[in-house]
């Protein structure tokens, strides 16, 4: 659980963080920066802020922002129906370096750390490091986690429609939409959207 202040703090720090990297928010978009602390109240630790762009019924596309060394938790992207095999994604390195963990056979020793006292929840690890220019094609239903090096980074992501409330994560503590403990603004960020990562 975050407060509005947290959020809006961090929705200031990203803000920061895309204007050195060269990307420009609408005022609009950075008060609906979407911060997501899965339900752990760790956000240094775990967690993930996005800039949804667009998501509809043909596509989406986002900024993943990460400060440094958060982790987003593992995570796939099931098949919705018969037709739909799940979101298919492809992360693209724009600023800062990050470590994306997907299925395959692991490395001897990985760079990222995995989340004191969440080890259980962490099961694969082979490792890709994105620089910027670097991106990396996730298939739908991959297992995948990833995390930001220590200056942090940020993510593009081109993706078929993402739809959230599906993901499935290893973690049974996770929730996947940041629940707010104040009530002093009449929406949360990223209400008026389906998507992330």
């Amino acid at each position: 659980m975050l407060t509005q202040s947290q959020i809006r703090q961090m929705q200031e720090q990203v803000t920061q963080t895309l204007v050195q990297a060269g990307i420009v928010l609408t005022p609009q978009e950075q008060m609906q920066i979407e911060v997501v602390d899965f339900g752990l109240s760790e956000l240094e630790r775990t967690g993930l802020q996005l800039v949804i762009y667009i998501n509809n019924d043909r596509y989406c596309a986002k900024e993943l922002v990460m400060i440094p060394r958060q982790t987003c938790a593992q995570h796939r992207h099931p098949p919705l129906s018969e037709t739909n095999p799940g979101k298919q994604e492809t992360f693209r390195c724009r600023w800062g370096k990050v470590w994306l963990y997907v299925e395959g056979e692991p490395g001897q020793a990985i760079q990222a750390r995995v989340p004191e006292g969440s080890e259980a929840y962490y099961t694969i690890f082979h490792e890709i490091e994105l620089h910027p220019g670097d991106q990396y094609t996730i298939p739908p239903n991959t297992w995948h986690w990833f995390q930001a090096g220590d200056e942090g980074a940020i993510v593009s992501e081109f993706s078929s429609p993402s739809y959230d409330e599906f993901d499935q994560f290893i973690d049974p503590r996770i929730h996947r939409f940041t629940k707010v403990s104040e009530q002093e603004a009449s929406s949360q960020p990223g209400e008026n959207s389906r998507g992330y990562q």
